[in-house]
């Protein structure tokens, strides 16, 4: 069998391949100025003039060339090259705190050595006074007695206070005749109870007594109130309490009278008030005086220094 050539025709040769497409950078490069970039040169492709006895070979894909960068990677400028930097001097403040450190470090290690070398110097002996005491013994009883004591008050108290005077009915119900009363009646007579009640338990109370009457427009309340026997100075305390004008020469204590009104507890009743205080050894003598209209100062007088007088 004999093979005859075949002669290629026009409508056998190859068509030009198709550009690869190009990268993402090669494509923002594209947008370059003209001027930046080279025109590529077109490609014909090639005529079929392959020879006659071998058939044309496909014709390879042709690349553009890439494009130039269209700025330089560096810019060098063209002035002098800057002066290194030398290394900083240190501050005052650093030399002045290495000073002070140093300085106490070497004056403390130097004042030891001093200190260390020289002897140990003897402290002086502690001398403390000895105690002395009497010759003789002490008698206690014979100390106690001849120490001052207070006017010693004992009997009956509701001797010492008071009668009424003539003319003079009951108050309400509080007693006309001379009564004894506790603590917790005489803290009802105030109006701070419960204050008073723990006052007179605290400073040692021992008993009381008392006597009321009224006369005309007046109510008069007379007190007497003991503490116990080592106790006088409460008793002192309680009397020299307020800003009192004398109302006898020998009395320890005075009185005072009251200019404005004052009310009852829980009520809108006005009242006047007049008082007189006096203190003997433990007993504490109490002159209470209302009035509807203001108190004569005469009359607080005179019934403070009758009770003083049956005390004495």
């Amino acid at each position: 069998m004999t093979t005859r050539p075949v002669e290629p025709s026009p409508a056998d040769a190859p068509t030009p391949a198709e550009a690869p497409p190009l990268p993402a950078a090669a494509a923002s490069t594209a947008e370059a100025p003209v001027e930046a970039l080279a025109e590529p040169t077109p490609v014909e492709p090639a005529a079929a003039e392959a020879p006659a006895q071998t058939p044309a070979a496909p014709a390879a894909p042709v690349v553009p060339p890439a494009p130039p960068a269209p700025f330089a990677a560096a810019f060098v400028p063209d002035g002098p090259a800057a002066p290194s930097r030398r290394p900083g001097r240190p501050r005052p403040v650093l030399l002045l705190v290495c000073g002070l450190v140093l300085g106490t470090v070497l004056g403390g290690a130097v004042g030891y050595a001093i200190q260390a070398n020289r002897p140990p110097t003897p402290l002086p002996p502690i001398q403390v006074a000895l105690p002395s005491y009497p010759a003789e013994v002490v008698d206690p009883a014979a100390v106690a007695e001849a120490a001052p004591k207070p006017p010693a008050v004992d009997g009956d108290l509701r001797k010492l206070l008071i009668t009424v005077p003539a003319g003079g009915t009951a108050w309400a119900d509080y007693p006309d005749t001379p009564s004894w009363i506790t603590v917790g009646e005489l803290a009802e007579r105030t109006g701070r109870s419960a204050e008073t009640f723990k006052n007179l338990n605290y400073h040692d109370f021992r008993r009381a007594v008392e006597v009321d009457w009224k006369k005309d427009d007046l109510k008069v309340r007379v007190t007497l109130i003991q503490y116990a026997a080592d106790r006088a100075a409460e008793a002192k305390s309680r009397a020299a309490g307020y800003r009192l004008q004398p109302f006898a020469e020998e009395a320890n204590g005075g009185f005072q009278v009251d200019s404005e009104p004052s009310y009852w507890a829980e009520t809108t009743e006005q009242y006047y008030y007049g008082t007189a205080l006096a203190q003997r050894g433990t007993v504490v003598m109490e002159v209470k005086v209302f009035g509807t209209r203001p108190v004569n100062p005469d009359v607080v007088k005179d019934i403070a220094k009758q009770q003083w007088e049956r005390l004495v």
